[in-house]
């Protein structure tokens, strides 16, 4: 291509800002979309099953678009134990919420992190100096606290410059214990007082609590913490 055809391509590509503003923008189509559709685990069994032998990487390429698409994780993980059980399905469950992390940060990376560094305030710069400063552990506490949805979180850290292998290594260790929980409640949906559901509400409590002191330690020592989880609930 000629170098005058280079220019023209060059203006026609949106600049940081426009860029910013079409990744909110897609993000709340998304969220508006899935809040009217969310599937139940039935409905993605059935979309699963067939597959076969292959439902499990099925199920890892569904879920990872879903989850990247504001699907509740719970929901997703639900669907995972009922399709593979507990064993096979937290495997999953967990693959997936790797996936869709690093997918949900590459997309935050690549459509708004130049915007946001240009146009970001105080509260970002504060919030995103807590998530670089503090990588892994940031991520495994967001993580582990209650309330906090993943998928925000992730792309909010592709706002930041937390690094690819922190979010990886930080939500294998975070999320590990809700994958489980969540994946064991629906793979024993029919039988609710089994030791294996009664342990699942169990680490759900414990990850929950555990998540909310690690959280609150970190924002009573840091401004930039306290910014950050108040960022990250809007």
């Amino acid at each position: 291509m000629r170098p005058g055809g280079l220019r023209i391509l060059s203006r026609l590509r949106p600049g940081p800002r426009a860029r910013l503003g079409l990744l909110l923008a897609a993000l709340l189509a998304l969220a508006a979309l899935v809040s009217n559709r969310v599937p139940s685990p039935e409905q993605v069994r059935t979309w699963i099953e067939p597959w076969g032998a292959a439902a499990p990487i099925a199920f890892l390429a569904a879920s990872t678009a879903l989850h990247a698409s504001f699907v509740p994780g719970p929901l997703l993980a639900g669907a995972s134990g009922l399709l593979f059980g507990p064993l096979l399905g937290t495997a999953v469950t967990l693959t997936g919420s790797i996936c869709s992390a690093v997918v949900e940060l590459t997309v935050g990376r690549h459509a708004g992190r130049e915007g946001m560094d240009r146009l970001g305030g105080r509260r970002y710069r504060s919030a995103a100096s807590w998530l670089e400063s503090h990588g892994f552990w940031a991520v495994v506490t967001l993580r582990l606290a209650p309330v906090l949805p993943d998928a925000p979180v992730s792309y909010a850290a592709g706002l930041s410059h937390v690094r690819t292998w922190q979010i990886i290594a930080g939500t294998a260790v975070g999320a590990a214990p809700r994958a489980f929980a969540y994946t064991a409640l629906g793979g024993s949906l029919s039988d609710l007082s089994s030791p294996v559901a009664y342990a699942a509400v169990a680490t759900i409590v414990i990850a929950g609590v555990a998540g909310g002191v690690a959280l609150r330690h970190q924002m009573r020592r840091s401004r930039a913490a306290r910014t950050a989880v108040a960022e990250l609930e809007r």
